[in-house]
């Protein structure tokens, strides 16, 4: 029988991307479930077998103009209470660490590009260790401070926690390894033009960086997420 997995999507070009190949290869099928297309009331947390909550461009502090935030941190906490596999990318990690008391607040400086992570000793025990000497994506404003019980598995010089986990069965990553950056991320850099003109940021810089580090992001993406899935308890 396939096992199921649900990923709440923020916004439509941030997907699960390279990630879905691992999810059909490990007998999952895959249901996103679209904010603002579909309602939470329909959505039982405690269903599918895998949860992942996916990025976007709001902040976790910003639930007033954006009321959605709050329903969803209430079906995170229903699944962290059951204690059901749960994923977080950017928003969604921000999502899990806020629910579970952490802080969340803006960094000194928008982090948008590629570079590599510092792995601590138990992010190089971790499924994370498939990362070591990748450049990853890097696409966030925020950053989540470590949720008691979590364990800070990475970090860059510009922010100090980009991965928690507490047990084997929830794991946020403050940047998207699984972007598929082969082909250039034309929908991410039009879809966030203005935050690339705000910031500085030449696209060209981004798509030409994506497509030569896009094919070592998708493997070792894939190999981390599929050794992940691999360690989950039931």
């Amino acid at each position: 029988m396939l096992k199921t997995a649900i990923a709440i999507r923020h916004i439509h070009f941030e997907g699960l991307g390279t990630f879905e190949a691992v999810l059909s290869g490990a007998g999952f099928k895959l249901h996103y479930h679209d904010v603002g297309a579909a309602d939470f009331a329909a959505l039982d947390p405690l269903e599918p077998d895998l949860l992942a909550v996916l990025g976007g461009p709001v902040g976790v502090y910003e639930a007033d103009a954006y009321p959605f935030l709050a329903e969803e941190r209430a079906l995170i906490a229903r699944r962290l209470d059951a204690g059901r596999p749960l994923f977080g990318i950017c928003l969604g990690a921000q999502q899990i660490a806020a629910t579970l008391g952490a802080a969340v607040a803006p960094g000194g400086a928008k982090e948008i590009g590629f570079s590599p992570l510092t792995l601590t000793d138990a992010g190089r025990q971790s499924p994370l260790r498939h990362l070591d000497g990748v450049a990853v994506l890097h696409w966030h404003g925020d950053a989540f401070a470590i949720p008691e019980g979590g364990v800070n598995l990475a970090s860059t010089p510009a922010c100090a926690t980009q991965a928690f986990s507490r047990g084997p069965n929830v794991l946020g990553v403050q940047f998207h390894p699984e972007a598929d950056a082969c082909a250039g991320l034309e929908p991410w850099l039009i879809g966030h033009a203005c935050e690339l003109a705000a910031a500085g940021i030449d696209p060209r810089a981004i798509r030409d960086d994506a497509r030569r580090r896009g094919p070592a992001l998708r493997e070792a993406g894939r190999a981390m997420f599929a050794e992940w899935l691999e360690q989950l308890q039931p």
